[in-house]
């Protein structure tokens, strides 16, 4: 389902069950993005990520049929459900969201649901010009049950989460550009050549200071502005110490380019 790829700096995750337009949920789902992320975590080497589906589609979201069945992730009873939505959905959104270095999400067709909310996940997005967004949740007489309502209107606003949320409609591209939900619309047979090369920008980066980096991204969404200035402060202070910060340095004032090795 999750096929894996590791290329210098860079590991690339493709949802990979392109016949269905990658349905999402399905069991054993959870633990191939955990145990995916923790071994990039793991690994300092890797310093970019990028994450894209098979085929047609980025994601469908979750399995209609499943559903229509009710097996799987969508069966049994309500504590259940909720089981599997903790120990099997939730654990491939935690994963995601969990990774240390940057996440490039390259949205090549549809992200509907499920799909649109791991796309969300990303760091960074860019689309094909054949991508569409929707969390079309509620015309399943569903909620969103995959902490969509936490990392969409972080991105695009409220009152435009609130729109695509209650009225279910899915929007293109361009309209991603427009409302900031992607940073980049490129052609289709492009995608995942820009993908590298952005991910190539990123890997580029001493891998220490990247990671703190995103960390701190992420911490200033909740913490207040002295908070934020005192982690900084204790995260500074480590990589002044850092053999890249002094190749930083010395290829600054050598005008060249500077080669970072995690030291």
């Amino acid at each position: 389902m999750l096929k894996i790829e590791t290329t210098g700096h860079i590991t690339t995750l493709t949802i990979d069950r392109a016949e269905s337009m990658n349905p999402l949920g399905a069991k054993g789902d959870g633990d191939a993005f955990a145990d995916a992320c923790k071994a990039i975590n793991a690994d300092l080497d890797i310093r970019c990520v990028i994450l894209t589906g098979a085929g047609r589609a980025f994601s469908a979201g979750g399995d209609i049929k499943a559903m229509k069945a009710r097996s799987g992730s969508f069966g049994g009873t309500p504590p259940g459900i909720s089981d599997s939505y903790r120990d099997n959905i939730h654990r491939m959104l935690r994963a995601l969201y969990g990774l240390r270095v940057p996440l490039i999400s390259a949205v090549n067709g549809p992200a509907i649901g499920l799909g649109c909310d791991v796309a969300c996940l990303g760091d960074i997005r860019i689309a094909s010009e054949k991508a569409k967004f929707g969390v079309t949740f509620l015309k399943l007489g569903l909620i969103p049950g995959d902490g969509g309502t936490w990392i969409l209107p972080r991105i695009i606003g409220e009152a435009r989460a609130s729109e695509l949320f209650y009225t279910g409609e899915v929007i293109d591209a361009q309209t991603a550009l427009e409302w900031g939900l992607v940073s980049q619309v490129v052609p289709q047979e492009g995608l995942l050549d820009e993908a590298r090369a952005l991910a190539a920008k990123v890997a580029a980066m001493p891998p220490h200071a990247l990671r703190h980096a995103k960390n701190l991204m992420r911490q200033g969404r909740e913490v207040s502005y002295d908070t934020a200035l005192e982690l900084a402060a204790n995260a500074q202070a480590l990589m002044h110490l850092t053999d890249d910060h002094m190749e930083g340095v010395d290829a600054l004032i050598e005008k060249r380019s500077a080669h970072f090795k995690g030291e």
